[in-house]
């Protein structure tokens, strides 16, 4: 594509509604995240869904009145410029900009209704459908259908859509779709899982670039736990400009999956932070209570040391536990090189404890856990991966950069150094 998405590029959706239903040129995209973890679906109900609707409302009221057109308004129906709408979409209110049609004779009950805006208020099972058709049209990449099928849901004929105006509308909503990173130089990525409900997990990716600044890379629908779903989530990173070239830290929590797939995407050569505080509870989690606080204590204790004294300390702890308590024990030696990982490279404290753990990850998805709490029955996946996509871009828009980034060149240049190693040798 030849223009890279940014957020900061989004245009104003009633601009972009008025020059798309003018000019036919330009159609704000739907967001390519239900099932293929691009950008947060906020931007998708907050600005492209709202473009869209737009364009749909006007496309309506042409079928009454005609395009727009300078000088004085001929017909029994003419154009009073515009007024603000709401239409239910995706579990939310989303402000719209319509057409104001009115009589030409005028008086009381001049007002004439758009008839896509009417069917839109008074059929819950439309609103449900055009939340659909948005979903199912980024989900498959078939932009161009987006439009045409959501206009036709709300009773605007097939001749108001011409072929031109979806080849232009589905070409620039592709450019757009694609939310790129070639010009970020991640140095850190997180990985994690979040929970909604019993049934239902989202896994979110939030990068840290050399700079300090956080940025939600991804998300998508599943648990750490399953392969496919993490890899599917790395390979699109890899394909939007996250690319392998570079040498990084992954910060992920326990998952074994999740460990074998950055080795098939990004190579083995990347170094893993297994988290700490998920270690504690996998640990903790197969003992009795009278246990657990003395085992937490020895292991943020052995945690403050070095590497190898630190791995000596615990390993003695899991061959006390094995005898009685044989699951702990299996649970503190799984990946406790990596548990290890970020003290090896003697890195500054306040930096090393951003590193530890997966916190930025909770942190940035703290907000869902407020807007969810009376949420007793989550309908899918789907469902919940459109709230953690809301969390996240909230939470982005108040990033602060990394407890610590003034110290970051210390890790760039531990990472920089094992790159320029490796082109030495191939030389």
């Amino acid at each position: 594509m030849s223009k890279e998405y940014r957020k900061s590029e989004v245009v104003d959706s009633t601009e972009l509604t008025r020059f798309l239903a003018e000019e036919g040129q330009l159609l704000l995209p739907m967001v390519e995240l239900i099932s293929e973890a691009k950008v947060a679906v906020d931007e998708l109900i907050e600005v492209m869904g709202r473009a869209t609707l737009g364009a749909v409302l006007e496309l309506s009221a042409r079928e009454l009145v005609g395009p727009p057109h300078p000088g004085k308004p001929r017909g029994e129906i003419h154009r009073h410029g515009h007024q603000q709408g709401v239409v239910t979409l995706c579990e939310r209110k989303v402000r719209v900009e319509k057409p104001r049609l009115r009589a030409r004779a005028g008086g009381p009950g001049a007002e004439v209704a758009v008839p896509a805006y009417e069917a839109m208020q008074r059929d819950d099972r439309l609103q449900e459908k055009l939340c659909s058709i948005l979903m199912r049209g980024v989900s498959t990449r078939n932009y161009a259908s987006v439009l045409p099928e959501m206009a036709g849901s709300c009773g605007v004929s097939k001749s108001s859509v011409s072929r031109e105006f979806i080849e232009a509308s589905a070409e620039h909503l592709a450019s757009l779709c694609e939310r790129r990173f070639d010009d970020l130089d991640l140095l850190v990525i997180y990985v994690d899982g979040i929970q909604f409900g019993r049934e239902h997990h989202v896994i979110a990716a939030v990068g840290v670039a050399s700079d300090g600044s956080k940025h939600v890379l991804g998300l998508v629908e599943g648990a750490t736990e399953h392969s496919e779903v993490v890899k599917g989530l790395l390979v699109d990173l890899v394909e939007r400009g996250v690319k392998p070239t570079r040498r990084r830290l992954f910060v992920i929590d326990g998952s074994k999956a999740l460990r074998k797939v950055i080795g098939e995407v990004y190579g083995s050569d990347n170094l893993v932070q297994r988290c700490r505080q998920h270690k504690e509870r996998n640990v903790v989690g197969h003992l009795p209570k009278s246990l657990q606080g003395q085992v937490t204590s020895v292991l943020r204790a052995a945690f403050r040391l070095d590497a190898n004294k630190g791995m000596a300390k615990l390993r003695k702890q899991a061959s006390w536990l094995e005898v009685e308590h044989p699951s702990a024990a299996a649970s503190l030696l799984e990946g406790l090189e990596e548990m290890f990982t970020v003290r090896r490279l003697q890195l500054t404290a306040p930096l090393e404890r951003c590193l530890v753990s997966t916190n930025i990850i909770e942190s940035t998805f703290s907000g869902v856990r407020g807007r969810t709490r009376r949420v007793t029955r989550w309908k899918n996946g789907a469902m919940a991966l459109r709230w953690a996509a809301v969390s996240g871009l909230e939470a982005e828009k108040s990033f602060r950069k990394i407890l610590g980034y003034g110290d970051l060149w210390i890790l760039k240049a531990a990472l920089d150094r094992h790159d320029n190693t490796e082109q030495q040798n191939v030389a």
